[in-house]
């Protein structure tokens, strides 16, 4: 089995990356991700279909500093704060991350952004 921190690594080194096979690797079928404005993207496709746009934008970046973390037997919880820029935007967000244990995999199932 992948550990919860390796999938965690690798979540956030598909995004950094714009490596959307890899992150899709780590998303549930069931996945719900709530944008900074409050939009909801559900479901696997729709959230891949919103990353495969972004990751095609080259002239972002984003640091993650993790904040806070829990795992348990079946969950794992992580919130960061991100720092996002865009050519002259930038914005600070929290970003809490909700992965599930199914099967030997851990996968994500809820993303929340919220700016800060």
């Amino acid at each position: 089995m992948i550990s919860a921190q390796k999938t965690i690594e690798a979540h956030l080194a598909a995004i950094a990356g714009r490596d959307l096979e890899a992150y899709a690797e780590t998303l549930h079928d069931d996945v719900i991700v709530v944008l900074p404005n409050g939009k909801t993207l559900e479901g696997r496709e729709a959230v891949l279909e919103f990353h495969r746009e972004w990751f095609s934008e080259l002239d972002w970046t984003q640091k993650m500093c993790r904040i806070w973390e829990k795992e348990t037997e079946g969950t794992l919880v992580s919130v960061y704060e991100a720092d996002y820029h865009e050519g002259d935007y930038h914005a600070r967000n929290l970003v809490s991350l909700v992965f599930t244990r199914v099967g030997d995999a851990w996968l994500l199932l809820h993303d929340q952004n919220t700016r800060l």
